[in-house]
């Protein structure tokens, strides 16, 4: 458990409500405390990493959340982690959490994203069809020390660089930008209003401008204009997720990353899957389930994603309106935060009510159709449109200039959404004007990234021993 050392600096009641230093300290109080914090816990010191001694084995970490997955999908997902150190990242956000526990923080808590690497940042647009920069993955999301968010972030540059090739040095100068971003633009909300700092995004021509190559620029306002040109990506995956069978819509099966599972063709599983979704219908606004209101469900299944997330259950469900307009959602479960161990429990008894909460909470505008359900298995989910207008990183096209700068925007996104959720004066006091904070983040995303191909290679052993089994995809 992380102790709140700030707590000694702002006395008050414990962490489980709203922080008081919200309401019970000036803003200059909140900065002058945040720099006391440097005495505490130093700058440079955030930059150790070093394998404790007693670190429990990653591989019996990672197999310790198999047995509530679907069985038939955990050689999809070690076959996912098996890629690369990088891809094994991606799915080791417990294995990482456990280690956060035990490295240096100050105390401060926010609400985190809780797996901030820099695949879960990208484009997507707002309800009003605007392309913003945000965050855009939140199953792991809880109160936590804002220290976790920046350093997974900053040790996935460096794992992301040697991936596509670049050299440690590209990968920690991305790194250090990404730190550096956040510091900077963190200092900038807190001399914001809350309402200012509420209303904030990082939105296209926001992102276009950290852009200094023309040819690269180009190619992003390429890729905007196509997503803002789509009112939503349901027309889009419509014909290649769905079809006609035997005169009724169905959604393609394409094992085993889409397929009907066998409790899908039980006689009852409709009328069951209707009460479930007139049970998420409630969690909607008011506004929100008028509209709602003009689909019918027609089909479900499973559908694989991500990498963390393979296994757990993950339905998308087609609704089609009464002139055929089809909309796809995605029921994704939702299970106990990997940093509730390590931090605190959920405040919501309901995971995908976490989930959600969390999410609007961090982002500045979230999906229409955003809700949670508790499944007919007494499984927690949290819903959204399948697709709503993304853009996700090419991350295998970056050079060294793409990567800096794909670091720079996602410390603004991260710094605006600590600010939005958390305290931004004394984060902002503890970090300072000087660079100390930027450059220990360097050091360790270099020394976690070496963690992680450790850990890689830990799970090439166990895959060699028969101890993990895998299915290696064709596109991976």
């Amino acid at each position: 458990m992380v102790k709140h050392v700030a707590e000694k600096l702002l006395p008050g009641p414990d962490h489980s409500g709203p922080p008081p230093s919200m309401h019970a300290h000036s803003p200059d109080e909140l900065l002058a405390a945040g720099k006391r914090l440097r005495t505490i816990v130093p700058r440079n010191s955030q930059g150790i990493w070093k394998k404790p001694s007693d670190r429990a084995d990653a591989i019996t970490q990672l197999q310790g959340s198999d047995p509530d997955r679907l069985s038939e999908l955990l050689p999809v997902r070690y076959g996912r982690m098996l890629v690369s150190p990088f891809t094994f990242y991606r799915g080791a956000a417990g294995v990482m959490a456990a280690d956060l526990s035990t490295a240096p923080a100050t105390g401060l808590h926010v609400q985190v994203c809780g797996d901030c690497h820099l695949l879960n940042f990208g484009g997507f647009a707002t309800p009003e069809r605007n392309i913003i920069f945000d965050i855009n993955d939140f199953d792991e999301t809880l109160p936590a020390p804002w220290e976790w968010d920046i350093k997974r972030l900053a040790a996935s540059f460096v794992l992301a660089a040697r991936s596509i090739g670049l050299s440690d040095a590209n990968g920690r100068d991305a790194a250090v930008a990404a730190t550096l971003s956040y510091r900077k633009r963190l200092a900038e909300y807190a001399k914001m209003s809350p309402l200012a700092v509420w209303y904030a995004s990082v939105d296209a021509e926001d992102l276009l401008g950290l852009l200094t190559d023309p040819a690269i620029q180009k190619r992003a306002r390429r890729r905007i204009a196509k997503a803002t040109e789509r009112s939503s990506g349901s027309e889009l995956d419509y014909p290649e997720l769905a079809g006609m069978v035997g005169g009724q819509i169905h959604i393609r099966d394409a094992p085993p990353l889409i397929f009907h599972p066998e409790e899908a063709r039980a006689p009852d599983f409709m009328a069951s899957l209707e009460v479930a979704v007139t049970a998420y219908r409630e969690t909607l606004p008011e506004d929100r389930r008028a509209l709602f209101d003009r689909y019918r469900l027609v089909d479900a299944a499973i559908k694989v994603v991500g990498i963390g997330s393979v296994g757990r259950r993950c339905w998308i469900a087609l609704f089609m309106s009464a002139g055929n307009d089809p909309l796809f959602l995605q029921f994704k479960e939702a299970t106990q935060s990997v940093l509730e161990p390590y931090a605190r429990r959920s405040a919501y008894p309901h995971h995908g009510q976490r989930v959600v909460m969390g999410q609007r909470l961090m982002q500045p505008a979230s999906d229409v159709f955003l809700g949670w359900v508790t499944g007919p298995s007494g499984r927690h989910f949290y819903v959204r449109q399948l697709r709503d207008a993304k853009i996700k990183p090419l991350v295998e096209t970056f050079d060294a200039e793409t990567l800096l700068v794909f670091g720079e925007a996602c410390g603004w996104a991260l710094a605006r959404g600590h600010a939005k959720a958390g305290d931004a004066w004394t984060i902002s006091g503890y970090l300072g004007g000087s660079d100390q904070f930027d450059i220990a983040m360097g050091r360790f995303a270099l020394a976690y990234a070496d963690q992680a191909e450790a850990d890689h290679a830990a799970l090439k052993r166990a895959v060699r021993a028969g101890r993990v089994q895998v299915l290696q995809e064709a596109s991976t």
